[in-house]
């Protein structure tokens, strides 16, 4: 281990080439109507949603160029003297480089003028399908700005769903977060609940589904990259956010932050608890209490034009109780009554510290350590008839990236290395309190493990209207097992001239580590003797992607449709043990996962409405036997539905501005029924909810909303996977009224 550490210490400090994810490049040519270089104009690049600026002046040849620039929604401004001031806005991913295109027009001298372009779509040069959300977008949907919702992505990202408590998408678990472009490794799968960051604090939220470059690896199904607040949105400003609401349920958080030229920041501190914390295994809320606290900070300090310093940091704690069905035939009678009393407990803390360099323009170096803890223990009450079962989970990661990005001309070239060494804390005990079986005194397991992935990304952009990829990406992973990949990744864009219609494929493989999981001694003699189960150590999912999409803008509007399919061998899923809430990691043989999706975005409507579609048409199925973790399962002959398998996913929503500085916005929810548990392949019923959030302002300072959540109040069967994430009903009706104040300091 320690020779892991200092290698990669040496990668970090001595000359990695790579690329901080967080951040693209911006450029443009400006010329006059006979499409002569205007030189010596002034261009600004402003976010739409902050005071994050840069300033710049085209060279001789008319050519502007802004560096480091953060993921989000831009306007570009041209101005000088001899011609009419022109505006236009470009949405920027990370890795992308867009370039933009400006003919002046001469002023006469009483004209001013702002011609302002319509706004690209945001895959103009990426192939993978991606969604940007914003701040307004999840403080405006309805209840996505709870510490714990998922909202910002289920609603928004096509083929995204949450059922028995986890966020899948397309099919899977796995998803990456990143913050502020540095990753935050998370080898562990479904034993954490809610997002890796609150809503509250993001300022933009990339998810990307699929097809991605070489950039990113670890977690195939989904990669959540976040911009978070920085403090450029505020000027010595903060924000008291504070709700209330039935099952006695609050969400509250304090924030502020300011800037100046040199420096910004922005720190938060939020509290929430709830009545109502988890899926309920029956339609009765019972022994379902939940609470959390935690506190974020963003700290950008630029030292000169050339060189900046980021740190981004949380901490926070979450504690769930287990509701369970008391009609449970397993459960005994007893007089009194004797009743579970489960609880699950996460912490989570995260410190990452990034150093931006530009050496010249197009040239960005970034140094990224970081630093990650995250746990979950799980325990029963002493006295839980017939057992009582404590599992306790820590685990700790130490690594960092160096990140360069070279921009010159037609070509985007990209290279990396990323890498971080990993321990993991595991205690397990069981108590049968009704004496029918002799009890499992704690045992202690301890592992180790390691990470290092290098890559190489050209993204060359042969004509205007065609860019090609290619990359390549090499893993070596060190842990129970020892493994490498090497993961090819191609694809190509094609923008129809005038339409602007954007055409992409993608081919390519990728790797996940496995969990550190692992289990041995009294632990292994139990489950091996009494439970009649084995346990095969983990392997790494190995998945092969295909995908093909269209992105079509008309008037504003943005279509963007893609067909994919995921083959992967040994495909990382979790079982519960001993029919509890614990959840060990397994691999299945192989999976399938194939769909189609649809996503619509509209401009301004009569500058008062915006509306969105997200649909997914969608299979994901299993085969073969579990050949890691826990083995008590099989397949069979041929393909099963997945537990988490949904043909139909959509979500309709948007938002109205209505008189007296209100404005009403909504998401309708329709899902076809996930896979039956008893027995495959029936679905259970299709389910559809209603969302809606009535909002005013009473004059810039205070504004208050009232929120309601599955408003028909809906009640029914959402999964019915004994096997894997047990029995769930979906959510009952929830309404809540939040006040925001904002101040000055």
């Amino acid at each position: 281990m320690r020779r892991v550490l200092q290698t990669f210490a040496t990668f970090l400090l001595f000359g990695a080439v790579a690329f901080a994810t967080v951040f693209s490049t911006v450029r443009g040519i400006v010329h006059d109507p006979q499409h002569r270089p205007v030189a010596s104009s002034e261009v600004v690049l402003k976010s739409t949603s902050s005071d994050y600026t840069q300033k710049t002046q085209t060279d001789a040849n008319g050519e502007f160029h802004f560096d480091a620039v953060p993921l989000g929604s831009y306007s570009v401004t041209v101005s000088e003297a001899s011609f009419a001031t022109q505006e236009q806005t470009v949405t920027v991913l990370s890795g992308t480089a867009p370039i933009l295109h400006f003919e002046l027009h001469i002023a006469t001298q009483n004209q001013s003028v702002t011609v302002s372009a319509e706004a690209a779509p945001g895959q103009t040069e990426s192939a993978t399908p991606t969604t940007l959300v914003d701040r307004e977008e999840i403080q405006q949907t309805p209840g996505a700005s709870k510490t714990n919702s998922q909202a910002m992505i289920t609603d928004y990202v096509p083929g995204s769903y949450v059922t028995h408590d986890q966020l899948h998408v397309r099919g899977g678990h796995q998803v990456s977060w990143l913050i502020d472009g540095v990753p935050i490794p998370n080898t562990n799968i479904a034993s954490n609940l809610g997002p890796q960051i609150d809503p509250k604090d993001i300022d933009t939220l990339e998810a990307q589904r699929g097809s991605y470059t070489a950039d990113y690896g670890d977690r195939t199904y989904g990669v959540f990259n976040v911009a978070p607040r920085t403090g450029f949105e505020c000027n010595n400003e903060g924000e008291l956010v504070l709700s209330a609401g039935n099952f006695y349920q609050t969400d509250d958080q304090i924030n502020f932050g300011s800037h100046t030229n040199k420096l910004a920041y922005y720190v938060s501190a939020n509290g929430n608890r709830t009545d109502l914390g988890l899926q309920t295994p029956t339609a009765a809320v019972i022994h379902d209490a939940a609470n959390g606290y935690g506190g974020f900070g963003s700290v950008i300090y630029n030292l000169d034009s050339k060189d900046q310093l980021r740190f981004v940091g949380q901490i926070r704690q979450d504690f769930y109780q287990v509701p369970f069905d008391p009609n449970d035939p397993n459960l005994p009678v007893t007089t009194p009554p004797q009743f579970l009393k489960d609880v699950n407990q996460e912490r989570d803390t995260i410190a990452t510290f990034s150093w931006v360099h530009t050496f010249s323009p197009g040239l960005l170096l970034t140094v990224s350590p970081f630093y990650h803890f995250n746990s979950a223990n799980y325990e029963s009450s002493p006295d839980d008839i017939p057992s009582s079962a404590t599992q306790k989970r820590s685990s700790y990661y130490e690594g960092g990236q160096t990140t360069l990005t070279w921009v010159k001309d037609r070509s985007n070239f990209r290279g990396g290395l990323f890498g971080f060494a990993e321990q993991n804390d595991e205690l397990f005990a069981l108590v049968y309190n009704d004496g029918s079986k002799p009890p499992l005194e704690p045992t202690p397991v301890n592992s180790t493990g390691s990470l290092i992935a290098a890559y190489a990304e050209e993204q060359f952009r042969a004509t205007s209207w065609l860019t090609l990829s290619a990359g390549v990406r090499q893993t070596h992973f060190s842990g129970g097992v020892v493994e490498n990949a090497t993961d090819p990744r191609y694809s190509v864009s094609v923008r129809v001239p005038k339409l602007n219609w954007v055409f992409r494929a993608f081919y390519g493989d990728l790797y996940q580590a496995p969990p550190l999981t692992t289990i041995s001694g009294p632990l292994l003699e139990f489950i091996t003797d009494v439970q009649q189960l084995g346990f095969i150590p983990l392997h790494g999912e190995r998945d092969e992607e295909h995908q093909f999409g269209v992105t079509i803008p008309i008037k504003g509007w943005t279509i963007d449709a893609d067909n994919f399919l995921t083959r992967a061998r040994n495909f990382f899923d979790h079982n519960n043990f001993n029919n509890s809430d614990i959840f060990f990691p397994i691999t299945i043989q192989g999976a399938r996962i194939s769909g189609w999706e649809l996503t619509l975005r509209s401009p301004r409507i009569w500058n008062r409405a915006q509306v969105y579609v997200t649909y997914s048409n969608q299979v994901a199925l299993g085969f073969g036997d579990i050949n890691g973790g826990l083995t008590d399962f099989s397949f069979g002959d041929g393909f099963s539905p997945l537990d988490h398998d949904q043909l139909n996913t959509l979500h309709v929503g948007g938002i109205v501005n209505l008189p007296w500085h209100s404005y009403a916005s909504t998401d309708v929810y329709y899902g076809s029924g996930f896979a039956n548990g008893d027995p495959p392949p029936s679905h259970l019923p299709g389910h559809t909810t209603f969302d809606l959030t009535l909002s005013k302002n009473f004059g810039e300072r205070f504004s208050v909303s009232v929120s309601g959540t599955n408003v028909a109040n809906r009640r029914l069967l959402l999964d019915n996977s004994f096997t894997f994430g047990g029995t769930h009903w979906n959510d009952p009706r929830q309404i809540y009224a939040q006040v925001r104040y904002h101040f000055h300091f």
